[in-house]
């Protein structure tokens, strides 16, 4: 299967082509530690100053094959290095807190000082929460929301679920896991 980039990929990985074996060894642990940890603005830096370039220059080269190493692996054309550029984008899946329980509770006011006869409505919930990381710790989020806002939100989730279900979807997930 081919790859195929975009121009601005190509422009980004361009100044890849002229530079040394070891350069373009350093830029892919760069990549490898961007996919682990995220951005670092000091390696930036201290790689533009070594090659005399402008730091945006190694930020969109880092990128660009931080892009190009995990389409390549999710299209099985980097073998190499594929179970680990896999194994470090299934951890960034995992660190999303999970549900756990929904307690919830209707609120009604009929009526107050200025306005005798009056009904307001209002649905206070608190979500439950469980993060999977080291220790196993439980959070909760108190809500509080009018019905009618209840009912849009509930429409949206149940779209996006519905979305989940088709092979579009399901196709993505394969090729992610």
């Amino acid at each position: 299967m081919l790859l195929v980039l975009s121009e601005d990929h190509k422009a980004h990985l361009s100044f890849l082509t002229k530079a040394d074996g070891s350069v373009i060894e350093e830029f892919g642990r760069i990549a490898l530690e961007f996919l682990r940890k995220g951005a670092n603005p000091k390696i930036y830096e201290g790689a533009a100053r070594k090659l005399c370039v402008p730091v945006g220059m190694v930020q969109h080269g880092v990128e660009g094959l931080m892009f190009l190493m995990t389409e390549s692996s999710k299209h099985m054309l980097y073998m190499r290095h594929k179970h680990q550029v896999r194994s470090i984008l299934s951890q960034l899946l995992c660190n999303q807190p999970a549900y756990h329980n929904l307690e919830w509770r209707l609120d009604v006011q009929l009526a107050s000082r200025s306005v005798r006869q009056q009904i307001i409505p209002m649905v206070t919930i608190r979500l439950l929460l469980t993060s999977y990381d080291a220790n196993s710790t439980h959070s909760c989020m108190d809500l509080q929301t009018d019905p009618s806002t209840l009912l849009h939100v509930i429409s949206t989730l149940e779209a996006a679920l519905a979305a989940m279900k088709t092979s579009h979807a399901r196709r993505i997930l394969r090729n992610i896991k």
